[in-house]
C-alpha cells in the first residue's frame, strides 16, 4: 500500500496530503511529464478485457496488447514488482468494472517502476499498455510494458472500506460515486427508470415536448414559487411549480398525447420526501379521463419496477405488491370510516374542527371544510394505505385544474396514487371549459392577493388559449424522485444526484 493515512471522511480544506499531490504535481511538469495529457487512448474498456479473455486459467499467459485506462483504486508496491487495481467509469451495464495491472522490473524497466512508485497515488488515472495475462493467485490482470500518468489526484480518497457520514456523501457525491458501490447503483437505477418511463410513454403514442422554466405568472398547483428577476425586459419572473399550463396550451394547439419530464421549483420544506427541486412527470391524453390515466399511471411504474428487477418492494411501511390490486377509495367514505362518523362535503368546518384537535391533527382555524377534510385525510388515512390506491372523489376546491363531478358537484373527478402511505401521483379529468377556469383561477388569485403564498394567479393567456377550445382529456403528474424512492427504499437525498444543501459555514 502507499504511505497515505487512510481517512474515513472527506473535507474541503487542503489537508497534507494534498500538498504532497501538488509538489509531484509541479515536479512532474518540471521533469517535463504532462500529469494531464490528451493525446492518450484505449484499445478496450476494462470490462471488455474481463469479458474477452475471462477463458483465461490460472497462470496462462497471451501474447494479446491491449491499452487500458482508468482511476487506481488500490496500490500495493513491493520491491521487483508492483500491483494496482484499476477502477473504470460506471455505465447503464456495469458499476464501474475493476481490473488488476502488474508492473515487473524485468517488463518496464527500472525508470518507469520507480517512476510508478514515487508518482502514483490512489485517485490518479493511469493509462497501461501490456499483454493480458492470469496471475497465480488467478487474476486476470494487465501485465505492463508501458505506464503513463492520464490525471493527478490532488486530493486523496477516502478508505474504501469505511463508510463515509451522509452528510460527506451527499455533499461531496462525485467522491461517494467513486468509493461506494451503492451510490453508482442509484445513479444506474435512476437512469433505468426514466428511460423506462419514457419508453412507455413513447410506445404509447405520446411525444416529450419542453416548456419553459422561467414563468410569468406562477400556476398549475397550489405551491410556493421561487421568484428571479429578468434583468433583459427589467421584470420579475418566478421558476415553475408545475409543467400543466403550457403542456395544456399545447394540446389547445392540437397535440393528441404529450408528455414532459422536467425539473420543477417550490419553495417550501425540506425533509426526506421533500425538495425544493424535483422532478416531475406529467403527460395529457386528448379524449382521455381519469380512468384512462390510472391505466397509463399503472403502466409506468410497472414499466418502472421491472426496469430495476421487482414488482415487490419494501418500504418503511410494509411489503408493496405491485401486481396485486390496485384499489380506487373514495375519501369522504374512508375519512367516516376512520373517525367513526359520518363525513360530507355538507359538514360544515367547526364540526371538522372540532374532529382535528380530538385526533391532534394540527389545523389552522380558518382554513374551510374542504381544506380540513384534505388535512384530516392527509394525516389520517394516508399513511395506512400501502397497497396501490387511487383516492378518488376529492373536495371541489382540493384540485382547481379538474373537472367537477356533474353527477356530485362538491367534488372533482381527480384522483392521488398513493403507494406505501405516500403520494406518488395524481391524474385529473381536466377542466377544459374557459368560463368556469377563470371562475376558479379568480378566485386563486383572491387567496393569492389576501396572502396566501400557494394560491395560483390569474393567467389570462392560459384563459386566452383555452377559449380556442381543446378536447375533453385526461392528464397526471407524478414525482419522478418519489417513485425511485419506492423502487430503491431510499430517501430523496439518496435519489437526487445532488440535492440542495444548506451552505457550511
Amino acid at each position: 500500500m502507499t504511505d497515505e493515512t487512510p481517512r474515513t471522511d472527506i473535507g474541503p480544506s487542503d489537508s497534507e496530503q494534498t500538498a504532497v499531490r501538488k509538489e509531484k504535481r509541479t515536479r512532474l511538469l518540471e521533469s517535463g511529464v504532462e500529469p494531464y495529457p490528451a493525446d492518450l487512448s484505449r484499445t478496450h474498456t476494462l470490462a471488455e478485457v474481463r469479458e474477452g479473455w475471462q477463458h483465461l486459467a490460472t497462470g496462462e499467459e497471451t501474447e494479446d496488447v491491449v491499452e487500458i485506462g482508468g482511476r487506481v483504486v488500490f496500490i500495493r508496491n513491493t520491491g521487483k514488482l508492483a500491483f494496482a487495481t484499476l477502477q473504470d467509469g460506471f455505465t447503464p451495464d456495469n458499476n464501474g468494472e475493476r481490473l488488476q495491472v502488474m508492473l515487473s522490473l524485468a517488463e518496464v524497466g527500472e525508470e518507469a517502476l520507480a517512476a510508478w512508485k514515487s508518482d502514483v497515488d490512489l485517485g490518479d488515472h493511469v493509462w497501461v499498455s501490456g499483454r493480458v495475462i492470469v496471475s497465480r493467485r488467478g487474476e486476470l490482470s494487465v501485465m505492463a510494458t508501458q505506464w503513463r500518468m492520464a490525471s493527478k489526484a490532488l486530493r486523496p480518497l477516502p478508505v474504501m472500506h469505511k463508510e463515509l457520514s451522509e452528510e460527506s456523501r451527499v455533499r461531496r457525491r462525485y467522491v461517494d460515486l467513486i468509493v461506494r458501490d451503492e451510490a453508482r447503483e442509484m445513479v444506474r437505477k435512476r437512469s433505468a427508470i426514466t428511460r423506462a418511463v419514457r419508453e412507455t410513454l413513447y410506445a404509447q403514442d405520446y411525444m416529450e415536448v419542453e416548456t419553459p422554466i422561467l414563468q410569468l405568472l406562477h400556476g398549475g398547483a397550489a405551491a410556493r414559487p421561487f421568484g428571479t428577476h429578468l434583468n433583459a425586459f427589467d421584470i420579475d419572473m418566478s421558476l415553475r411549480i408545475a409543467l400543466e399550463l403550457h403542456l395544456k396550451r399545447t394540446m389547445v394547439g392540437g397535440a393528441s398525447r404529450i408528455f414532459e419530464m422536467g425539473r420543477v421549483f417550490r419553495n417550501e420544506g425540506v425533509d426526506s420526501s421533500h425538495s425544493p427541486e424535483f422532478t416531475m412527470l406529467e403527460a395529457y391524453q386528448a379524449w382521455g379521463n381519469q380512468f384512462t390515466i390510472a391505466q397509463l399511471t399503472r403502466d409506468i411504474v410497472l414499466a418502472a419496477a421491472d426496469a430495476v428487477g421487482t414488482r415487490r418492494v419494501e418500504t418503511p411501511k410494509g411489503t408493496v405488491d405491485l401486481d396485486g390490486e390496485w384499489t380506487w377509495l373514495p375519501v369522504y367514505p374512508a375519512l367516516s370510516e376512520e373517525l367513526g362518523r359520518e363525513v360530507t362535503v355538507e359538514t360544515p368546518a367547526d364540526e371538522l374542527l372540532a374532529v382535528a384537535e380530538a385526533r391532534g391533527v394540527d389545523v389552522d382555524p380558518k382554513w374551510g371544510a374542504d381544506k380540513l377534510v384534505m388535512e384530516l385525510f392527509g394525516e389520517l388515512v394516508e399513511p395506512r394505505l400501502i397497497q396501490p390506491t387511487f383516492v378518488c372523489d376529492y373536495p371541489a376546491l382540493a384540485q382547481p385544474l379538474a373537472r367537477i363531478n356533474k353527477e356530485d358537484p362538491g367534488k372533482v373527478l381527480a384522483w392521488d396514487l398513493i403507494i406505501g402511505g405516500m403520494e406518488r401521483g395524481t391524474g385529473f379529468t381536466e377542466l377544459i371549459d374557459p368560463v368556469i377556469q377563470r371562475d376558479v383561477l379568480t378566485a386563486q388569485s383572491l387567496k393569492a392577493a389576501a396572502g396566501d403564498p400557494e394560491a395560483m394567479q390569474l393567467d389570462t393567456d392560459f384563459i386566452e388559449a383555452l377559449e380556442y377550445g381543446v378536447p375533453p382529456m385526461g392528464g397526471l403528474g407524478i414525482g419522478v424522485d418519489r417513485l425511485i424512492m419506492l423502487l430503491t427504499g431510499v430517501g430523496i437525498r439518496e435519489t437526487i444526484l445532488y440535492p440542495l444543501l444548506r451552505p457550511q459555514s
